[in-house]
């Protein structure tokens, strides 16, 4: 086999990760595919030369290795990419000996590869000697996408009287004996968990009702669990009318009966972590008809009601009581203008990077505002038309305006800028106001964070906390407490946080954050072989992504909120359907409920079959995949992608061998194995699990080996014999316990830890270890430190 193919043979066919994972330590096995071996000079003896002089790393390295790869290992034209990584000095030890120099590999060997790999780890390789040549510092940042959609949100949603979150689940309705709701023809007032009725030739309450005629109306809000369009279904026989996030214009209006629709659909945009107004009427009555007693001495007409949605990449389904609340929110303005993706080469979501694409988006953006702003002008500002005081009014809803969305108080040029001289300039007060929204919304004051202000000033740690925990700028409580000089110390900031922490906001941003850990949040292709794996359709993809996230839901905010129980729990979320295909006996029609599903087997997130069916193919598992995800995101460690894909080995090829047999008979080779020797093993142990995520003892007909190891980075060995020996592992592992930390500051501050101080991060893993690994605590500590960079 060719050297390259040697090295490209990592690459999987997984649509999501096109290169990834087996990821070799790029940066120096791809020496093989660089260095032309057959018509190259022939090299000195040089090993022979250093054991006879006995040459430093360092000396071997600029001897062998420099013209390379550089002199501090920066690269060349001959090999581009630097060598840095997070291998063990015993792996890079290894890898030197079996693979270099390319085309004659072992001749660096025995104590000159430790020599070489040695220098190479403390010179330039490991992430602190990274640290130490390149420091990483605070970047100066536009605000993401999402980021962008919240504030504008939240910015107009201040001028509007908020009420909190009622912790009740459901719509509240009230039920008439009449065609049109009249208070005094009321029946009955309650909280429906799901509006899905059949209500028959009977009518919803027989004894009291008549068959021909009644009406209900729901009211309260709808809950969006991710940013995206929404469609909301209507499926009746008879009149009904639906109002989402807007009490003007019905979303739905079907409220005059005509031919033989029953179906009835609207879409609007939606941001995640929000609720939403909603109300719903629906009305059964004898349109056209004069004579109501000659058509009573017909049969009534059956009536049923379901309101149902379709949320982003789900299937259809009626909108759960867990997304429903009796109290209706404020309207939230939505802001709908696409944006280009944020960069998240870092692994997290970045606004490091300005394109025109972005800047006409923020346009685009700040036109739709204006234009909203206008047509709800009244609302928000309380100047009605007409009134005499109306210019004084929108003046000060002007300059609060842009007072909130620079998220500090206005200097008299500021208000000069912004607000006086466009109501001086302007032909009217609309255009005034429309004027100030667009100039505020594409200032550098809004688009950017911390602007021009010194790091402890007291409006800049507000926007740290604000923008830490709800993706969004601060609220009127704590502006207060910035104005009052209440923010400048470790215990007021830490009350901030703790108070902000409980915010829904927070809570979506820390479940995006979680799917994001686990390297599901892009919505994986779950497709599987319909001869496989039957009754595994899209159904069942959409409600094993909603177990998933009720799991994590329970495990963050129930009451330990402890981050091992997420590898040590066994308790899965499933409803009727999943129950079916994973062997749990319940009720066809169960709602989702928490279930021991195999204990002695599962081993919490690491099992979840949402999570083991991502990260396999359509047909069978995947260990490298598998293996690559705990690698990378539950234990930190950096794989780059080698340069070059190759098809993995088809089970036809070897119809007698397992896929673990497969996977070491495709990785064995030396250019290989230094990757592999660090994923395999972890995969491994998920072997015991199927495409779908299934409990199997036997693969191809053999019993399944689980069998698995780490190495550590300082070269500590650890023998696993399964999946709960590496859950345990996981749950008590510095290594994943500085990644969590790690990678929940990045999602949160959207900043490299290290630009924090070179000892941020062993400082909130000793923090997280001493609260128990409660993962609420860790929030609040995480953001006590970016806001007060200390």
């Amino acid at each position: 086999m060719h050297d390259r193919t040697l090295l490209s043979h990592h690459l999987l066919r997984n649509p999501r990760y096109p290169a990834l994972g087996l990821a070799l330590f790029a940066s120096l096995s791809v020496m093989v595919a660089t260095h032309a071996a057959p018509a190259r000079k022939k090299r000195p003896a040089v090993v022979a030369v250093a054991a006879k002089k006995k040459l430093t790393g360092q000396q071997i390295y600029a001897q062998q290795c420099a013209s390379c790869h550089g002199a501090k290992g920066e690269g060349t034209k001959a090999y581009r990419k630097p060598l840095i990584g997070d291998q063990s000095v015993g792996q890079l030890a290894r890898f030197i000996s079996e693979a270099m120099p390319p085309g004659a590999p072992k001749k660096c060997a025995g104590p000159n590869a430790q020599l070489v790999a040695s220098y190479i780890y403390d010179a330039f390789y490991s992430p602190i000697a990274q640290a130490r040549l390149k420091p990483a510092r605070v970047e100066l940042a536009r605000l993401t996408v999402g980021q962008y959609r919240n504030a504008v949100a939240d910015l107009l949603g201040s001028f509007q009287q908020s009420r909190p979150w009622d912790a009740r689940r459901g719509l509240r309705g009230e039920y008439y004996k009449t065609a049109r709701p009249r208070r005094n023809e009321r029946i009955l007032e309650r909280v429906d968990p799901e509006i899905r009725f059949n209500f028959g030739t009977t009518g919803p309450l027989p004894e009291a009702d008549d068959p021909y005629q009644f009406s209900m109306q729901w009211e309260g809000s709808v809950i969006a669990p991710e940013t995206g369009e929404y469609e909301f279904i209507v499926r009746t026989e008879h009149g009904a009318q639906l109002w989402v996030n807007n009490r003007r214009e019905p979303l739905i209006d079907a409220r005059v009966k005509s031919g033989n629709a029953n179906e009835y659909r609207g879409a609007l945009s939606l941001i995640g972590g929000r609720a939403y107004p909603l109300r719903l009427e629906f009305s059964k009555g004898v349109q056209g008809v004069n004579n109501l007693a000659k058509l009573k001495e017909k049969p009534p007409l059956p009536a049923s009601l379901s309101l149902e949605w379709k949320p982003p990449h789900r299937v259809e389904e009626p909108i759960p009581q867990r997304c429903l609340m009796p109290v209706a929110m404020p309207e939230v303005f939505v802001v709908t203008s696409p944006f280009p993706p944020d960069d998240r080469s870092e692994g997290y979501e970045r606004g490091t990077s300005i394109s025109k694409a972005w800047e006409e988006a923020t346009t685009e953006g700040a036109l739709e505002t204006a234009g909203f702003v206008a047509t709800r002008l009244r609302e928000l500002s309380g100047a009605a038309e007409g009134a005499p005081d109306r210019e004084t009014r929108l003046r000060a809803f002007c300059r609060q305006f842009v007072e909130r969305a620079f998220r500090r108080p206005l200097s008299s040029e500021l208000e000069q800028t912004y607000v006086t001289r466009q109501f001086a300039d302007s032909p009217d007060l609309e255009t005034a106001v429309k004027r100030v929204v667009l100039l505020t919304l594409k200032s550098p004051r809004f688009l950017y964070r911390e602007l021009g202000t010194a790091d402890q000033d007291a409006y800049a740690v507000a926007s740290r906390l604000s923008f830490g925990l709800w993706d969004s700028f601060p609220d009127a409580e704590l502006l207060k407490a910035a104005a009052a000089g209440q923010l400048s110390t470790p215990e007021q900031v830490q009350k901030q946080a703790e108070r902000m922490a409980a915010d829904p906001r927070t809570r979506a941003k820390v479940q995006q954050f979680f799917l994001q850990w686990l390297k599901v949040d892009q919505y994986p292709d779950l497709s599987k072989d319909p001869k496989r794996f039957p009754g595994f359709d899209e159904a069942v993809a959409s409600d094993l992504r909603t177990s998933l996230e009720l799991t994590l839901d329970a495990a963050v905010w129930g009451e330990r909120s402890d981050v091992r129980e997420l590898f040590l729990g066994d308790k899965v979320y499933l409803n009727g359907r999943l129950a079916k295909l994973y062997g749990v006996s319940l009720p066809a029609d169960a709602p989702f409920q928490p279930v021991s599903l195999e204990p002695n087997e599962r081993a919490g997130v690491l099992t979840h079959p949402y999570v083991l069916a991502s990260f396999a193919y359509t047909d069978e598992t995947s260990p490298i995949h598998r293996g690559v995800l705990v690698a990378r995101s539950l234990l930190g460690r950096r794989l780059q992608p080698p340069p070059d894909a190759v098809t993995p080995i088809p089970a036809e090829a070897h119809p007698n061998l397992t896929t673990r047999q497969r996977v070491m008979l495709q990785t064995k080779p030396a250019a290989c194995s230094t990757c592999h020797d660090l994923i395999n093993p972890l995969g491994f142990t998920l072997e015991k699990f199927d495409a779908i995520g299934r409990l199997r003892t036997r693969d191809n007909g053999k019993p399944v080996d689980t069998t698995g190891g780490y190495e550590t980075r300082d070269g500590k060995a650890f023998k696993f014999s399964g999946v709960r020996d590496l859950a345990s592992y996981l749950a008590t592992s510095e290594d994943s316990q500085v990644a969590f930390v790690e990678q929940l500051f990045q999602h949160l501050v959207k900043q490299p830890a290290q630009a924090f101080g070179p000892q941020t991060l062993q400082e909130l893993r000793q923090t997280f270890a001493t609260n128990n690994f409660d993962v609420r605590k860790q929030l609040v500590e995480t953001m006590l430190k970016a806001a007060l960079k200390q």
